[in-house]
């Protein structure tokens, strides 16, 4: 049946272990949600899922039609733009936390347990 190959990451046989270990996928911890390409449009993307942010979004696209405008259009904004902001704060501060214990896990010495 099936028989794994098990090389040492030692002296002469690195090369051989580097080329054997490309074929399998690591054990690496991931818990991260954003990266810093897809930290803005993703993080819009789940803050415009509440229904309040809807809501403020309406209320501000709204008020840019001339007929119903009834407060200046930056003023309509504020209460918007501050709460996405905090938000993205909040939650880019937490991924931050979340990859430096990812970084601190994933460099952890193991033990090995060897007749």
């Amino acid at each position: 049946g099936k028989h794994r190959i098990v090389i040492p990451c030692l002296g002469h046989f690195k090369e051989e272990y580097e080329k054997v270990s490309k074929l399998y996928m690591n054990n690496r911890i991931q818990t991260t949600r954003y990266t810093l390409l897809n930290f803005l449009p993703r993080n819009l993307f789940e803050q415009f899922h509440r229904v309040a942010n809807l809501y403020f979004l309406f209320l501000v696209v709204l008020n840019w039609v001339p007929l119903v405008e009834a407060f200046q259009k930056e003023i309509t904004m504020l209460p918007l733009l501050g709460v996405l902001t905090i938000i993205a704060v909040k939650d880019g501060l937490e991924d931050y936390s979340r990859y430096k214990m990812d970084k601190q896990i994933n460099n952890l010495v193991s033990k090995v347990y060897s007749r």
